[in-house]
């Protein structure tokens, strides 16, 4: 039986190697994100054989720049989504069992300004805290004025919002996005799974009229593949509709594209601008989207959700009108607010959110959050929608679609329930403290056992890291060391291109491949990029 103690090694060479040798898989999955990830992970854990390509790095999209939140959708209580919210609860609980080491419980307070604030608001969270039941992770409070500068101090005491009359705290948790990715990624492997990043799917194989497995090309060698597969799980997020349509050409069949992408773009700031432990909501602005400020490895993210996207870049820029609404409607809550001169890096996270078929128009806020599992006649299955916090119900829904379109034999489910992933351990120190080195969890002791572990890089990354992530953790870039293994890109660009160089050097010394130290350093300018 695997354990998480077993230090698992990712040398390219011997993963190309297992590509190439002609193995029939029972599922190919496309996209390295939290959904494609997560339906690895259960279906090698069901015994099934299984291959995996990413054409970039795990969780290069959507799946690493979420608002870290792992919660049961608040303000799907006001749409009357019950069952969703349900379901995201009892998966809150199980993300957080699961991975103590990469998810944690995190504290909410909701000021108010309005005398019907406190009362209106906190209603709707007691009836969240009944539908999470015991797998609640606080009671709801109502706070006076006192307690809630007590608990955000830098909050107004008045100013355009009006008057501070008070507030309400609930709970939710947070998470590493990324790493929690990784997670995945590294526990299916140590179920047999065989996972390729920098390997992209580049058409579908057919034979009979029915998909039989997909062509996959080695980015950094441009040799590719031919991957057979009773199964192929097309999972690859914002990006699904391009084989959705590909299986359609094949078919004669006139497919529309399914997903609507919304974005939401976060804002990283120093802590000082929201000192302590708890997040700041307001779930009503001006244009009635919600607000937040939440503390995360060290420093505040700032953010907004719900704006409309109609290009599919892997690097979306924000909109400028969407900084100065956060700085903006920052201004109306917090004493000192940051300025654009204060911010640390800027970055947009991609949703795939579900069309219906008749949606019409750009409105984003009121597309649904629920997964969709579709199963088209040539046998592919196409899985998008859905957030990360549901990425393991999201997971059986697709096996269940797998066997129910008979491609596979039925095992059961539930398998992933009470699966820890690599490196789960207790931790004292919360996902809101400085990154460092207890975010590998039951895997300190193998990074510690590696050179260069007293030596700091900066920002809490050290030698030992950069090499325990070459070796153990599929990292071939210095974008992949500094965005992902480590979140600095994400927390402060300009450190992440200060320590760039090095990174490389040693990234170099571990893969004997480039790095790609140019390319990083220009991302590294537009995650410091302020759009007019």
């Amino acid at each position: 039986m695997v354990t998480d103690k077993q230090i698992l090694h990712t040398e390219r060479s011997m993963l190309i190697s297992r590509l190439a040798g002609g193995e029939a898989y029972d599922v190919a999955v496309i996209g390295g994100g939290a959904t494609g990830l997560g339906v690895a992970l259960d279906a090698a854990a069901r015994g099934f054989s299984v291959v995996l390509v990413e054409s970039h790095d795990f969780a290069k999209g959507t799946s690493s720049r979420a608002t870290k939140l792992v919660h049961g959708g608040v303000r799907y209580l006001a749409q009357g989504n019950i069952s969703l919210v349900r379901e995201a609860l009892h998966e809150r609980t199980t993300l957080l069992a699961n991975a103590p080491h990469l998810a944690q419980p995190l504290a909410f307070v909701m000021p108010s300004y309005k005398v019907w604030e406190a009362p209106f608001y906190g209603i709707g969270l007691k009836l969240y805290d009944a539908l999470a039941g015991k797998a609640g992770l606080g009671p709801t409070e109502f706070l006076s004025r006192r307690e809630t500068l007590a608990l955000l101090p830098n909050t107004r005491h008045s100013g355009p919002a009006g008057k501070l009359k008070g507030g309400v705290k609930y709970w939710d948790g947070q998470f590493d996005d990324a790493r929690l990715a990784l997670a995945l990624a590294r526990t299916a492997a140590a179920r047999g799974a065989l996972l390729i990043n920098y390997c992209a799917a580049t058409r579908l194989v057919y034979e009979n009229g029915m998909v039989a497995g997909l062509q996959a090309k080695d980015q950094e060698t441009g040799q590719t593949y031919d991957i057979k597969a009773k199964c192929v799980v097309n999972a690859a997020g914002v990006w699904v509709d391009h084989f959705r349509m590909e299986d359609g050409q094949a078919l004669g069949r006139d497919v529309k594209p399914m997903v609507a992408p919304s974005q939401g773009v976060h804002v990283v700031v120093d802590r000082s601008f929201l000192p302590g432990n708890h997040a700041m909501l307001i779930p009503k602005t001006a244009d009635g989207r919600v607000l937040f400020a939440v503390p995360w490895l060290g420093k505040t993210i700032l953010g907004t959700t719900d704006t409309p996207r109609h290009d599919l870049a892997r690097e979306p820029l924000p909109f400028g009108e969407e900084l100065d609404f956060i700085l903006g409607e920052s201004a109306r809550y917090l004493t000192r607010a940051p300025t654009r001169a204060d911010i640390k890096s800027i970055w947009v996270g991609l949703r795939p959110l579900v069309k219906p078929p008749d949606e019409e128009g750009d409105n984003t806020q009121g597309l649904s959050r629920e997964h969709t599992v579709l199963a088209s006649k040539s046998g592919l299955i196409t899985v998008t929608g859905g957030k990360w916090t549901t990425y393991r119900a999201m997971a059986e829904d697709v096996l269940d679609e797998i066997f129910a379109a008979g491609l596979l034999p039925k095992r059961a489910g539930g398998v992933t329930d009470h699966m820890l992933l690599l490196g789960a351990e207790a931790m004292s120190q919360k996902i809101s403290d400085a990154p460092g080195i207890h975010l590998y969890g039951s895997e300190k002791a193998a990074v510690l056992a590696l050179p260069g572990a007293d030596r700091e890089l900066g920002g809490g990354l050290t030698e030992a890291m950069v090499r325990f992530a070459a070796r153990h953790e599929y990292a071939r870039t210095v974008e992949d060391v500094l965005a992902r293994r480590s979140r600095l890109l994400f927390l402060d660009a300009a450190l992440a291109k200060s320590l760039a160089p090095e990174v490389s050097g040693l990234l170099q010394e571990e893969t004997g491949v480039a790095p790609q130290l140019a390319e990083f350093l220009t991302l590294c300018d537009q995650y410091l990029h302020m759009p007019g």
